[in-house]
């Protein structure tokens, strides 16, 4: 047990995680790196080049003529993903801490940070990318130094993509950070910290033993769920998954188990014997937070349990994921999921469509309001057709969030402005070093659901880091905006929003939607509503035949009645014609700007 070692890479999104991890795994000689990044093993993620999943790797390593095991995770670092984050700090005893040399200390930096801190861990400060012409290490270690209180002789230089300090990095993981602590002769405990399915072996579950032995064999059942099962199979994860005959305190591994359905597979519970149980499941694992909540549905109406069926898989994979049933009129039957926030719902829906083929449309983002009645009851309202009568309520508390930005001093204007017409209010602004300050802001959830991180990002030239974490609720004046149209109300379309936008909301839409919607043989009107009271309007107009055509010469009574005739068949195809509205309409409507 003296000789294994646990730890993850945390870092800022794009700070060189992935390619830093290639490097160990190519150092320690546990695979040939044949293209970058390999641990991130989905389509998506090279796509996009992030990160979306952890992803636990086992390395051995030489070192003053002892072997260690060295049990890396590498994490993603956008804000959406933290909690995968926070699930891989859970099984670690210390953190390797990148910071690119070229720009410095980010706020997903200090949250994790703030994260391993919280677990006690070990960490390591790393100075990524130093061979790069634009890097400023001296300045960047003044900064780590600052944040840390550490010595500049703890910092370790290096470069992912030239493999420069990888070999102290690995020292300083087998001299600085503890062993596993446990008691190879108490009952087993092992956590539970992530979970994939197979849909030739059912669900493989990945734990960490942290006290106790488990064999190949053994019956254990899981604490919380209560289940029993027989380990037919334990073992330790390389790239592929290799077969052991045991794993001892401390140790990193899978369980296959034949589960087949996922409910029974619960992040954060504890492994432990039929014969002879642990007395308590392990502590210190949290409940996920869902910031932003869409409706899911099918395309077709009975594809509904292939969806649901698909929804349970993928959040084996992604337990950040929720849902849960709700129906709506436009729309049919489907789910009411919860997401971390949009990327993270947008990278949901190509997962949904890429592995589980399911075509899916998702309505208007929005986050959960507490609602309040005149009797002084209270309810949790989703989404805008959960809305009590408006004579009814009382008053509407909406989720505010305290953020911090971190941003270069050129930016500091523009993003006050930003963050103005958000209607954020500004707690403080500390300079951190040189021309980097980071400004504090107390913020309505619901403004920055949508489309505040992309525009951070333009405004400051892709140099300002944005990071969160809710407050509580306060009350706000908020209306319900519906979108008619030909009269009949769009579920999937209506927003809550707050008073003070809602005019300007309501006619970009209306404008929005009579590009996007294809012309019919009938009128189309479109219409924004607060309530009864109309706010704006578009119309499309119909597409009409020339059914004068054929009419030349003689009196004007002749054109008159064929154009009487026309008027009386569109009318009478606009009380029966149905508007389709197009899954793109729906997108454009969250990215209005």
């Amino acid at each position: 047990m003296k000789n294994i070692r646990n730890f993850c890479i945390i870092a800022h999104i794009d700070h060189g995680k992935s390619t830093l991890a290639d490097r160990l795994l190519e150092y320690t000689q546990t695979v040939k790196i044949t293209e970058g990044q390999m641990l991130d093993d989905m389509d998506l993620e090279r796509e996009r080049g992030i990160t979306i999943k952890s992803h636990a790797i086992q390395m051995e390593y030489n070192y003053k003529g002892e072997k260690y095991i060295l049990n890396l995770i590498d994490t993603p670092g956008h804000v959406d993903f933290s909690y995968e984050v926070s699930r891989s700090i859970a099984a670690c005893e210390g953190a390797l801490l990148v910071v690119d040399a070229s720009q410095g200390v980010q706020a997903q930096t200090i949250s994790n940070l703030y994260m391993a801190l919280e677990h006690d861990l070990e960490i390591i400060p790393v100075m990524n990318k130093c061979d790069m012409a634009s890097a400023m290490p001296d300045e960047v270690e003044d900064e780590i130094i600052d944040l840390l209180g550490c010595d500049r002789s703890d910092i370790i230089r290096a470069s992912g993509k030239t493999g420069m300090g990888v070999e102290e990095i690995l020292q300083a993981v087998v001299e600085r950070i503890p062993a596993p602590q446990g008691d190879e002769n108490a009952p087993l405990q092992a956590l539970i910290f992530d979970s994939v399915f197979n849909s030739f072996r059912g669900i493989i579950a990945y734990f960490k033993v942290v006290n106790g032995v488990i064999r190949t064999g053994d019956k254990v059942k899981f604490f919380n769920t209560g289940k029993e099962y027989d380990a037919d199979e334990v073992g330790v994860l390389k790239m592929d998954l290799v077969p052991r005959k045991e794993l001892r305190t401390g140790d990193v591994g899978y369980i296959i188990s034949g589960i087949k359905t996922s409910r029974e597979v619960k992040v954060g519970d504890t492994i432990t014997h039929i014969a002879k149980p642990c007395d308590k499941a392990i502590e210190g694992f949290e409940e996920v937070k869902p910031m932003v909540f869409a409706g899911v549905y099918p395309i077709e109406a009975e594809d509904y349990e292939n969806l649901r069926a698909s929804l349970e898989k993928l959040q084996l994979n992604d337990a950040s994921l929720t849902f849960q049933p709700e129906s709506s009129l436009a729309l049919g039957f489907g789910f009411r999921c919860g997401f971390l926030g949009l990327l993270h719902m947008e990278i949901v829906q190509e997962r949904l469509d890429r592995e589980f083929d399911m075509n899916v449309i998702t309505t208007v983002p929005n986050v959960s309001y507490m609602v309040y009645d005149k009797q002084g009851g209270v309810q949790e309202v989703h989404n805008p057709g959960g809305m009590p009568d408006p004579t009814l309520i009382d008053h509407i508390e909406e989720p505010y969030i305290d953020a911090s930005i971190i941003t270069r001093t050129d930016y500091i204007g523009p993003i006050m402005t930003l963050c103005l017409g958000k209607r954020g209010e500004l707690v403080r602004q500390d300079y951190i070093s040189g021309n980097r300050v980071e400004l504090h802001y107390k913020m309505p959830l619901g403004e920055i659901v949508i489309d505040f991180y992309d525009k951070l990002k333009s405004i400051s030239k892709g140099y300002a880091s944005f990071d969160y974490h809710q407050s509580g609720f306060r009350p706000s004046k908020l209306v319900k905006l519906d979108i008619l149209l030909n009269g009949e109300s769009v579920d999937a379309l209506s927003t809550l929003t707050h008073f003070d936008n809602a005019y300007d909301l309501g006619r970009r839409m209306c404008e929005k939607l009579k590009e996007l919607i294809p012309r019919q043989q009938f009128e189309i009107a479109i219409q924004a509503a607060i309530g009864a009271k109309i706010i704006a309007r578009e119309t499309i107009k119909a597409v009409r035949k020339d059914v004068t055509a054929k009419c030349y010469g003689g009196d004007v009574s002749r054109k008159r009645k064929l154009l009487e005739k026309q008027k009386r068949g569109k009318k009478r195809m606009k009380q029966i014609g149905t508007v389709e509205v197009p899954q793109k309409a729906f997108l454009a409507v969250l990215k209005l700007d």
